[in-house]
């Protein structure tokens, strides 16, 4: 019988975890690095969301491992170079472009981090709750006829357009990998193009070898003085360091950021400590997908693709030994 283990089962999907009963034997428990590393190797199958790396030193210590879920698009928490080399098979969400298009999370997410940044709302709510009622302290600017920029039209980079839009925002994009366009978002022929004609900048590219600090000192730079960014696509797509020093010297007004790069270490992040003493940086634990409905969404989805996955291998195995 198959041993699954989900290491991360709190308010997991109950629709989910039927099917996947019916696939094998189901172990749920919250475990930390070390306890992970001890009972590994007791299972066929690993389902983890996002809060453990999923390196070489995990799949070593589990011989009997075939099979990684992750119901995200990101992959960077798990070693896909050594998982190949070991023969272990990863399922996740990327690819699963239609299935996506109906999960409207992050970009909703998106949206209400460059609202809350623009209107002043989350310092506004905590001087109320002071027992303050300073209107005026908390002017913010209006998103009608700003100029917005996406970086990456896909699938998120599509419903913040549309939001766009229907804000009266003036809307834009750079996509090098988008032959199509997008009714009333012109796109830009270059990254440089962009940054220089956006007042708000949305970043929505996926984390690779090409998009690692993307946006750095020099892009940071191109954006007129007094603009916006909000990145709620990975952490390490954006030079952390050129972050802060625009947001010091006062070069980008603000800045929302629901991704970290170091955010799944120990490591105290320095943006925390400036969105400490500073309004103009709004931080949320990586929460883009968040809600309790993309979550049952994406949790059946991969649980119906793992019983797919284990019956089209069984289907093979069978074949080959009838062979």
């Amino acid at each position: 019988m198959i041993r699954i283990l989900n290491v991360e089962p709190d308010q997991y999907s109950d629709e989910a975890r039927s099917i996947l009963k019916t696939i094998g034997h189901l172990t749920e428990q919250n475990m930390e690095r070390a306890e992970l590393l001890k009972r590994i190797r007791e299972f066929d199958v690993l389902i983890v969301r996002l809060r453990h790396q999923v390196d070489a030193e995990i799949m070593d210590a589990a011989p009997d491992l075939k099979v990684i879920v992750s119901a995200t698009t990101g992959l960077d928490h798990i070693d896909m170079e050594y998982a190949a080399r070991k023969n272990i098979t990863v399922l996740s969400l990327r690819g699963e472009t239609e299935f996506l298009r109906s999960i409207p999370a992050t970009a909703e997410l998106t949206w209400g981090l460059l609202l809350a940044l623009m209107r002043n709302i989350p310092l506004a709510h905590v001087s109320v709750l002071a027992g303050e009622w300073q209107r005026d302290r908390f002017k913010g600017h209006d998103l009608a006829a700003k100029r917005l920029g996406i970086l990456g039209l896909g699938r998120i980079g599509e419903k913040i357009a549309r939001y766009g839009l229907a804000f009266d925002m003036r809307v834009s994009a750079y996509d090098p990998y988008r032959k199509d366009s997008l009714s009333g978002v012109p796109m830009k022929d270059t990254m440089e193009a962009l940054l220089r004609n956006t007042d708000v900048l949305s970043i929505h590219v996926p984390l690779n070898t090409d998009t690692i600090n993307l946006i750095g000192v020099q892009e940071l730079n191109l954006l007129p003085r007094g603009s916006y960014l909000v990145n709620t696509a990975r952490g390490a797509v954006l030079d952390e360091n050129a972050l802060l020093a625009a947001l010091h010297s006062g070069h980008l007004a603000g800045a929302a950021l629901d991704v970290l790069a170091g955010e799944r270490t120990s490591e105290r992040s320095p943006l925390i400590e400036y969105a400490h003493a500073h309004s103009n940086l709004l931080l949320t634990p990586h929460i883009g997908g968040v809600t309790f409905e993309s979550m049952t969404a994406t949790e059946v989805f991969m649980a119906k693709k793992l019983k797919a996955h284990l019956a089209m291998a069984n289907q093979i195995g069978a074949k080959r030994k009838a062979e």
